[in-house]
């Protein structure tokens, strides 16, 4: 998810409801149980995603972020880290969509590319910004690379589809807003991460705990917005079926932090301050990263 103002203003119609009964029912077919590696403290955890995972803060939030210095901005990983006590490695990168995680060349959404026009250095984050940590090429190589080269990883996290939402908006004339359209994204998003835990659990033979974090509603009184992301996150927990995941409620966690608000986690206090009152970016502020972050611990010790 990249820094722009809501999934709302992706023109997205009620066919997205449709589409989540038929996810729903293929994240059901995950195959016989397999116990897993246990998440213990000293082992390795390798998290992958977006804006959100980076712990990305939009250039008017205050204090303003200091991009050059990548350690500043603290996502959920490094929470969950700091109390499981495990060692991270944050792969994430701020824009990155399902398609460009697995090629750098694939369409993003200010990772490595951005559709035109490009009017920010934060829209070529990658070119000109440091990451948590440093590699070539994509973030599946990487995680391949990793996971092969370090056999005490325990814990994987990934969280990705936002931002091909954003880009299918920013690069069609309705704001993506056709049926086609919108099962197309939700469809690229959900082979994606298919072809993307194929390969951590066999090229890379990943054994340990996989969790697939779940995006939360910017808004929970809008059952627009928060149908969006429940297509959404279906998609991507449809995906993990086969691999053998766990599903991290950062949704619901996030529900349950903003009821005190009204359903909003903008007055929670769940989202980015941009300055003003009652004015909020769409990334998590440090109490929502530490929601994300429980949703994380439940799932491993459900």
């Amino acid at each position: 998810m990249r820094a722009q103002r809501a999934l709302g203003v992706v023109v997205v119609s009620t066919a997205l409801a449709a589409l989540l009964g038929a996810a729903a029912t293929s994240a059901s077919a995950s195959g016989r149980p397999v116990t897993r590696p246990a998440v213990v403290p000293g082992s390795r955890y390798l998290a992958l995603g977006d804006s959100i995972t980076f712990g990305f803060r939009e250039p008017t939030t205050v204090p303003a972020p200091n991009y050059l210095n990548a350690s500043s901005f603290i996502g959920y990983p490094q929470l969950v880290g700091a109390a499981l006590r495990l060692r991270v490695a944050n792969a994430s990168c701020s824009g990155e969509t399902s398609s460009s995680l697995i090629n750098t060349s694939g369409p993003s959404n200010g990772c490595t590319n951005h559709a035109p026009p490009i009017t920010a250095p934060t829209q070529l984050y990658r070119a000109n910004f440091p990451l948590h940590v440093r590699y070539k090429g994509s973030q599946l190589s990487y995680a391949v690379k990793y996971l092969r080269s370090n056999r005490n990883v325990r814990l994987v996290s990934l969280e990705f589809g936002a931002n091909d939402l954003f880009y299918c908006q920013a690069t069609t004339k309705d704001g993506c807003g056709s049926t086609a359209e919108q099962q197309a994204v939700l469809t690229t998003v959900r082979n994606n991460i298919r072809t993307t835990l194929s390969a951590i659990r066999h090229k890379a033979r990943y054994r340990g705990q996989i969790v697939i974090v779940n995006y939360y509603s910017l808004d929970y009184r809008s059952a627009f917005i928060t149908g969006i992301v429940q297509a959404l996150n279906q998609a991507q927990d449809s995906a993990g079926g086969p691999f053998g995941v766990l599903i991290a409620n950062g949704y619901g966690q996030f529900y349950q932090g903003s009821l005190h608000s009204g359903a909003n986690p903008c007055t929670a206090g769940l989202l980015t301050q941009l300055g003003k009152p009652g004015s909020c970016g769409v990334h998590p502020s440090y109490a929502g990263q530490s929601l994300l972050a429980l949703s994380v611990e439940r799932a491993i010790h459900h």
